[in-house]
């Protein structure tokens, strides 16, 4: 694979194993971050710092961006001192931050009047997943961009090509909403046999055995039975996924109840103060709700 010179952009929990596993696929590094300290493990292992979005990108071929939210791709790439100020004609843009498909397709207009092309690729897997290069990619933007693109993605996962711009988005909130609603699927039959005096621990045994199996019950589940919820993906996170969710459905004229309630529920979890803790802490309104608490036998043996 050619090496190419890679800017990376946010340093955050998924963002820094995606620019560690780039860095170890042999291509040279530029990052930056707003927090410099998060740079230091990257530069520890050989990458460069850079000194602003502006910098990365003049210094760079391809530049990835892992940020927050839509402001923050906005700024990132339009600033006075963004990606597009440094940017030569033909730099490869990938946005892989999870933002409103309205965004990805204004942001990819002003790269690509800057002679840029620009794919969104949003991401599905959590910090695991971003340490073990087995995210799913979902990938937006003209198909020949994707195919050059290819061999970056599949050092961070599986890439899968979705459409034009703004398509990626659109598959991620599909994502987010199928996340978000198997993770209170899983809390409310773990409250319910929690309630009912059933271990936890065999509930999530034999429902992980069965039809009703789930990749975030594989995942999450052991860590929710020991009440353990330090962030993989934080709920304030998927509380704005499912704001996106939202205003997209009322943009396409779709009715989504059961991701409206996901939302109030974690809206919910932000109300408590709960938006640093890992999604799947939206246990905790569940159980709040049946005055329970969600812990396996064998914590307390």
């Amino acid at each position: 694979m050619e090496r190419k010179v890679i800017g990376f952009i946010g340093l955050g929990i998924m963002g820094a194993p995606m620019a560690t596993n780039l860095l170890r696929g042999g291509h040279p590094l530029v990052v930056y971050n707003r927090t410099p300290a998060k740079m230091q493990p990257l530069l520890a292992l050989g990458a460069e710092a850079g000194q602003s979005c502006q910098d990365v990108a003049a210094r760079s071929e391809v530049v990835i961006s892992m940020v927050s939210d839509s402001p923050d791709v906005e700024q990132v790439y339009l600033g006075a001192e963004g990606v597009l100020a440094g940017a030569k004609p033909g730099t490869l843009l990938i946005d892989m931050s999870t933002i409103s498909p309205v965004t990805a397709v204004k942001v990819a207009k002003a790269a690509s009047e800057k002679g840029c092309p620009m794919l969104d690729a949003p991401v599905s897997g959590g910090d695991v997943g971003a340490r073990n290069a087995t995210l799913a990619i979902m990938v937006g933007g003209d198909r020949e961009v994707f195919e050059r693109a290819k061999p970056i993605f599949e050092l961070m996962g599986k890439p899968v090509y979705c459409g034009p711009s703004g398509a990626g988005q659109i598959v991620k909130a599909c994502n987010q909403i199928a996340t978000a609603l198997h993770m209170i699927a899983m809390a409310e039959a773990l409250v319910l046999g929690a309630k009912a005096g059933v271990d936890p621990a065999i509930v999530l045994k034999v429902l992980s055995g069965g039809f009703a199996q789930s990749r975030v019950m594989d995942v999450r589940g052991p860590r929710v039975i020991q009440g353990d919820f330090q962030p993989g993906f934080r709920s304030r996170l998927h509380y704005k996924d499912l704001n996106i969710v939202l205003e997209t459905a009322r943009a396409y004229q779709c009715s989504l109840p059961a991701s409206a309630l996901a939302h109030e529920l974690f809206g919910a979890m932000q109300a408590q103060g709960w938006g640093e803790l890992d999604h799947s802490a939206i246990i905790q309104v569940i159980e709040s709700l049946s005055n329970v608490k969600v812990r396996s036998r064998r914590n307390n043996e």
